[in-house]
């Protein structure tokens, strides 16, 4: 009997995997307002400052970022964003008068715009 209950309260928490409906936003809207200008919605590389970089922008979907992405979670995302010794995006944005207000990047900021790029990717969009 004890086992049944323990296992009828861990089972459903462990098949709880989708995101909630404020994480998945949260991701989307952090790439939205802080990446797609660069990656594009799509995660291609095809915003408007794609090719303005150095190297241009790559494509956030192709099956070796997915490999990457899923090997690594969270290391890819936030190694980006927390740069602490690259200037490639800042430098980027400057060069074409983007102004980008600081964020306070947390750890949910990161496991949610990880979790967003992932379900795009995985959705193949």
């Amino acid at each position: 009997m004890k086992k049944t209950i323990i296992a009828s309260l861990v089972i459903p928490a462990l098949m709880q995997t989708s995101p909630s409906f404020a994480d998945t936003f949260n991701g989307k809207n952090l790439f939205v307002q802080r990446c797609a200008m660069c990656h594009g919605v799509d995660l291609k590389g095809t915003g408007p400052l794609a090719n303005k970089s150095n190297p241009p922008t790559p494509d956030l979907t192709t099956s070796a970022f997915k490999k990457r992405l899923n090997d690594y979670p969270g290391v890819i995302v936030s190694s980006i964003i927390l740069r602490p010794n690259g200037d490639l995006i800042p430098r980027t944005l400057r060069e074409n008068g983007v102004k980008l207000p600081p964020h306070a990047w947390s750890i949910q900021d990161l496991r949610d715009i990880h979790q967003y790029m992932s379900g795009v990717i995985s959705k193949g969009r």
